[in-house]
Formats: C-alpha cells, sequence, structure tokens
C-alpha cells in the first residue's frame, strides 16, 4: 500500500505559495502534510474514491441514452423524421443545454452552494431515468412524436443536472487543494466510457432479440430497462457516498471548504471575475478548450469507419462486423482515455508546472483528425489498410492524449490560483471544458458531413 501511495503522492516541481511568510503549522490530523500548499488538505483515499465515483456517475446518464440507442430506433421506426434526427436533436439539446448551464452557474459564485449542487444533478438524474426505465414498460403504444417528446425532455433534464454537477463537483474539489482529487474525477469519467462499451459488444456478439409482437424486441426492452435502472442506482450510490463525504469533512471546512487558519469570511462569498480566472489560466484553460473540442471528431469517424478485413463466411459472430467493430473501436478509445487519466497520478508524468507545454501538446493533437482520413471510411478502402494502425495508433493513443492533457489541465488549476480563488477555479475550467465540448460537437458536424 506504501508503493502506491508514493505513485500518487505529489512532488510539487513549482514553487510552493505560502502566506505569513511560509510558515508551517499544525492544524490537526486532516490538514497537516499540506505539501507546502496553502489550506492544502491530506490525502484521504476514501475522498478519492468517492470523488471518482461521482465521476462515474457524472457522465454514465449519458452513455445510457448511447448504450439505448437501438431501443429508441424500434419506438421511433414509424416516424421517418424523427428516425433519422433524434440523435443530432439529442446532441443538439445536450450540448446547448449543458454550456446554458454552466455559464449561468459560472457567474453565480457568490452564495453558490456547490455540494447543494451536486446533490440536487443526483437527484434529477434519479427522478429521469426512472421515468425512462417506467417508459419501456409502460405506455409502449404512444406514438413516436409523443415519446420523442418525453426522450428530449428527459435529455434536458439530464443535461442540466450533468451541469450542475460539472460546475458543483469541479468547484467544491478545488477547495481540497489537491490534484489527486480532479484526477480521480476525470478518471471516473474515463471508466464510465470503457464499461458501456464492453457491455455493447457482449451484445452485439450475442442471441438476436425475440419480438414480443408490439414492435419492440424483448431483449432491446429489457436491456434498456436495465441501462436505465443502473443510471439510477448509480446516481443513488454516489448521492449516499457524497453526503457522507459532505458530512466527514464538515468539521474542517464546511462547505466552503477553508482550513482552520483561513481568514474570517461572511456568508457571501467573494465573486471571482472570469476575466481574472482567464489571465490566470489562459494556458491550461485554453489547453483544456482545444482538448475536447477536438476529440468530438471522433465520435463522427468512428461510427463511419470499417474493418479492413471482412468478417469471415462461417463466423456467426464476427468482431469485424460494422455492430460489433464500431463498438471495438470506441473500447480503444475509451480505455486510452483511461489509460491517460491515470498516468497523470504518476508524480513524473505531471505537467502541471508547465501551463504553456500542456497547451502546445493540445494543439498538436489536431494530427489524428488527417489520420482518421487514412483508414477505411464507408469501406471506401485505406490509405492504410491495418485494423491495429486504426485501433491502435488511431484511436487509442488519440484517447490517452485525451485523458492525459484533459486531467492535467482540471488538476493544475489549483496552482496557479490563490487559495480563495479555487472554487471558482474549478467552476472555471469545467466551463471551459464544456465549451469545447459544445464547439467541437458543432463543427464536428463538418466532418459528419465529409
Amino acid at each position: 500500500m506504501e508503493r502506491v501511495k508514493r505513485v500518487f503522492r505529489r512532488t510539487p516541481s513549482y514553487q510552493p505559495l505560502l502566506e505569513n511568510g511560509g510558515a508551517d503549522t499544525d492544524h490537526g490530523n486532516d490538514w497537516d502534510e499540506r505539501d507546502g500548499r496553502e489550506g492544502e488538505k491530506k490525502f484521504s483515499w476514501m475522498d478519492y474514491l468517492i470523488f471518482m465515483l461521482i465521476g462515474v456517475a457524472m457522465l454514465w446518464a449519458w452513455n445510457m441514452f448511447l448504450a439505448a440507442g437501438p431501443y429508441f430506433q424500434r419506438r421511433f421506426q414509424s416516424s421517418p423524421w424523427v428516425l433519422k434526427n433524434f440523435q443530432a436533436a439529442e446532441l443538439s439539446i445536450s450540448t446547448v443545454a449543458n454550456l446554458g448551464a454552466m455559464l449561468l452557474l459560472t457567474n453565480l459564485q457568490a452564495r453558490a452552494n456547490y455540494p447543494g449542487r451536486i446533490i440536487w444533478s443526483l437527484v434529477i438524474n434519479m427522478v429521469a431515468f426512472t421515468l425512462l426505465a417506467i417508459s419501456t414498460r409502460l405506455f409502449t403504444s404512444v406514438s413516436a412524436g409523443v415519446y420523442f417528446g418525453f426522450v428530449l425532455v428527459m435529455v434536458l433534464a439530464a443535461s442540466l443536472a450533468a451541469g450542475l454537477c460539472q460546475n458543483g463537483v469541479f468547484a467544491y474539489v478545488s477547495g481540497f487543494g489537491r490534484e489527486e482529487y480532479p484526477q480521480g474525477i476525470m478518471t471516473g469519467q474515463a471508466v464510465a466510457g470503457v464499461l458501456p462499451c464492453i457491455a455493447q459488444i457482449v451484445s452485439v456478439m450475442g442471441a438476436p432479440a425475440k419480438d414480443k409482437g408490439n414492435g419492440v424486441p424483448e431483449q432491446s426492452s429489457t436491456s434498456a430497462f436495465s441501462y436505465f435502472l443502473t443510471a439510477t442506482a448509480v446516481s443513488l450510490l454516489t448521492l449516499v457516498a457524497f453526503l457522507y463525504l459532505v458530512a466527514r469533512n464538515r468539521d474542517k471546512h464546511g462547505k466552503k471548504l477553508v482550513p482552520d487558519n483561513a481568514p474570517a469570511e461572511d456568508a457571501v462569498r467573494r465573486s471571482v471575475p472570469m476575466l481574472t480566472l482567464l489571465s490566470k489560466l489562459r494556458w491550461l484553460a485554453g489547453a483544456v478548450f482545444l482538448t475536447f473540442g477536438i476529440t468530438m471528431v471522433f465520435p463522427v469517424f468512428t461510427q463511419k469507419i470499417e474493418s479492413v478485413n471482412p468478417p469471415a463466411p462461417d463466423n456467426h459472430f464476427p468482431i469485424t462486423q460494422p455492430a460489433s467493430f464500431i463498438p471495438l473501436a470506441f473500447l480503444f478509445w475509451n480505455s486510452g482515455d483511461l489509460v491517460g487519466r491515470l498516468c497523470t497520478g504518476i508524480p513524473a508524468l505531471r505537467l502541471t508546472s508547465r501551463p504553456k507545454l500542456v497547451f502546445i501538446l493540445s494543439v498538436a493533437r489536431v494530427i489524428f483528425i488527417p489520420m482518421y482520413l487514412l483508414c477505411n471510411i464507408r469501406n471506401e478502402g485505406a490509405k492504410i489498410p491495418s485494423d491495429f494502425f486504426y485501433l491502435v495508433i488511431v484511436q487509442f493513443l488519440f484517447g490517452l492524449t485525451n485523458g492525459f492533457i484533459g486531467s492535467t489541465c482540471m488538476m493544475g488549476a489549483v496552482d496557479w490560483v490563490d487559495p480563495e480563488e479555487r472554487e471558482a477555479a474549478g467552476g472555471f475550467m469545467g466551463l471551459c471544458l464544456v465549451s469545447g465540448l459544445t464547439v467541437g460537437s458543432l463543427l464536428s458536424f463538418l466532418a459528419a458531413g465529409s
């Protein structure tokens, strides 16, 4: 266990920012070993795992929407327009609602209750996905248009919940003053991307579903019910864990997450202008924006690229058929993303003290876009006819750089602002991340039309 702790223990390569002439006084068991950082809480594996669980819950809901795509196709098959446009509508509503929520919440700092935002996001998710699970058992005979409207309302609710959670958790975790906890959140998000891919591959490789007679196959309906109920369970488990996290840390810093020696504050925290945060975090903020903006091209290409090796005629469940090869490609990307986020937990690989280098690396990721063009798009032939090149060199490494650079940006924000600005900085970095996703998703339509 000590070896594992040493792997994740931070060894600062920057000049520590200390107040009061650098004096270090003891403030109890929870606030010792501060590694030279003002107000830095002692590392706790329990806190780390809870933040990782919050990261899982943050993206698990949206991944369940993606996993239930075949079920939605069955429900919308009576309306060609809805069937063709429901995925684009879901994406548009999700990104716009998420960004709008982040913009609003980032500007509401003074009386912000960040733990409350996290709690409300989890409650909204539980309600939304419970209703979605019920919809797979009841009201299955409603028209495609009515069900489409219901699904969009649920997407809107889940997107607003995601905005609440992203703003709340990145602000809340920044108050701890430790780089490891944001890395735990980012790792949890990657885990939430890997598991659904595995489930999809197993589902495709299984036996075909039998039709129940009402237009919805039994396995598809049951799978969708399981997906939605699982999202509810994950949110409930996360809520219980987070309430425990708040309770065990309240005695030291309450909802404001400040150490015992912090100056007294009134109920209203000082609002930090976004321009002030941008001036201090411009390299990391720009890097996280570019990283996730460029990343949004990968779902478009992944849906269009097929294996260069056609499935054998006598193979009933070939991994190279599009129905299984596409989830496999997603699995490689998400696995790389997970490895990249885990790598930021190794002190020797951390770049949080070199924000300009991180920005340069984020710009360099644009090289992956022409690399996709070398692959077998729409089965029209590949410039480099190799599934290994596509899955490992393109997908895995693209995911790895996304996870590594994205996590580095979120972890490093606390090092470049004053202690009283950390919460606002966390929310600001979350806004930059979501802005990158939104701009990238809109620009990805250009790639989709190519």
